[in-house]
């Protein structure tokens, strides 16, 4: 590895460094209470470094909100194997919920954190056709196009598409968010019906799913 390449592999890792502390710190301590002077702290630079990389913290926790999006992305395009467009739909279904347990610091960055959208509002304003926002927009864009196919086989066919994309993906946010923080387990251990969140998580998406397939 020539000179060149060693300090561009420095740059990436210092970059991923940043990200990474930041995402511990705004995690622990939220948004509003870490600084760049904390994240700055924490990897023993000086915040004068960090402005190398990242102009303020909304253009770290926007980095962050891009990084997650992409590792989900990965997760959902295996699914572009799944022929029949119902199966397809819950297999989108168990993907999302996989995602936000395994994931749960960037389902909050991504989904739950005003910041990220604020920081969109600011620097992308209203851009039609995903130009602003691409990582959103094609994520929700395959959920839409999964519901249409679904409709020319029988299902949904009395839905607006976006609409009913829309009720799916907030009933599935719903039910992750919940669990991510602790309420539906303890709705379901309070209630002695479930031993955890994520079984009543699964049982709740079961039960979802019986009732799209009714869903004419």
């Amino acid at each position: 590895m020539g000179i060149k390449e060693r300090k561009e592999r420095h740059k990436e890792d210092l970059k991923q460094l940043i990200l990474d502390t930041a995402k511990a710190l705004f995690m622990k301590y939220g948004y509003e209470a870490t600084s760049i002077r904390k994240i700055a702290a924490e990897i023993e630079f000086s915040p004068t470094t960090i402005y190398l990389y990242y102009k303020d913290k909304s253009d770290i926790i926007y980095a962050l909100h891009q990084e997650g999006f992409k590792l989900m992305g990965q997760k959902f395009s295996a699914l572009i194997n799944v022929e029949h467009p119902f199966e397809r739909l819950k297999a989108m279904g168990k993907t999302y919920m996989q995602f936000a347990l395994e994931n749960s610091d960037f389902y909050e960055l991504m989904f739950i954190m005003k910041e990220p959208l604020e920081f969109l509002d600011n620097n992308c304003g209203d851009t039609p056709g995903g130009e602003g926002w691409p990582e959103g927009y094609n994520t929700f864009n395959s959920l839409l196009m999964t519901i249409e196919e679904c409709q020319r086989v029988g299902y949904f066919k009395g839905h607006e598409p976006r609409v009913f994309a829309l009720m799916v993906w907030s009933t599935m946010h719903g039910l992750c968010s919940l669990t991510v923080h602790g309420h539906l387990g303890h709705m379901a251990k309070s209630h002695n019906f479930f031993e955890d969140g994520v079984e009543a998580l699964e049982a709740a998406f079961a039960s979802y799913v019986r009732l799209l397939e009714g869903v004419k």
